[in-house]
C-alpha cells in the first residue's frame, strides 16, 4: 500500500484501524505501520470508522506515531459528531480530521475531507476542503481520472478511497 501510495504521488495514509467498535490491530501493528509509512515519507493518519455513538474512541493505541487522527462517522447525529470531535481534540495531540458525506458540515477539524464521489457533488469541491474520489463510482479508468483531477486541481487535497478496489479495477 506504501508502495503505490508514493508511486502515484501521495502524501498521506489514511489507514482504518477501528471499524464499528473493533480495534483491527494490536499497537505493535500499529507501530509497524507507522514506521512503513514514515520511512517512506508519507504522513498516516488513523482512521477511526464510528458507527454508533456507543462506540468510543480507542485512546489506547492512539500515540503510536500516527500522524493524525480521522474520524468516520456520517451516520451519528451532528451532536454525537461534535461530542466525538471535542473528546478526541482534548484527549490526542496530533492532527485531526472528520470524513463526512455532509456537504456543508459545521465541523471544524484540522482536515475535512467530503465524500465527493459523484459529479453532482464535485461543487463542493473547493479550497479548504479535501475532495474525495471512489473507484466504485466510477465506470472507467478515465472516468475516475478526470474526477481525481478535478479534485486536485479545485481543493486542498483529494481522499482515495478504496485502495483494494483500485488494485482490482487495475488503476
Amino acid at each position: 500500500m506504501t508502495n503505490f501510495a508514493v508511486a502515484e504521488g501521495f502524501n498521506t495514509v489514511f489507514f482504518q484501524i477501528y471499524r464499528e467498535g473493533i480495534l483491527l490491530f494490536n499497537q505493535e501493528e500499529l507501530q509497524t505501520f507507522v514506521t512503513m509509512a514514515h520511512s517512506q515519507n508519507l504522513s498516516i493518519f488513523f482512521a477511526l470508522y464510528i458507527t454508533n455513538s456507543s462506540q468510543q474512541i480507542p485512546f489506547a493505541v492512539l500515540g503510536s506515531g500516527e500522524n493524525g487522527v480521522s474520524l468516520d462517522m456520517s451516520t451519528l447525529s451532528l451532536a454525537s459528531q461534535v461530542s466525538m470531535l471535542a473528546s478526541l481534540k482534548s484527549e490526542y495531540g496530533g492532527e485531526t480530521a472528520v470524513t463526512t458525506t455532509d456537504m456543508t458540515s459545521p465541523l471544524k477539524p484540522d482536515l475535512l475531507v467530503l465524500e465527493t464521489y459523484s459529479d453532482s457533488q464535485q461543487s463542493f469541491i473547493k479550497p479548504g476542503i479535501i475532495g474525495s474520489v471512489g473507484v466504485f463510482e466510477t465506470s472507467s479508468k478515465e472516468e475516475y481520472q478526470s474526477e481525481f483531477q478535478y479534485a486536485l486541481q479545485n481543493s486542498d487535497g483529494v481522499m482515495v478511497f478504496d485502495y483494494a478496489g483500485l488494485l482490482k479495477s487495475g488503476y
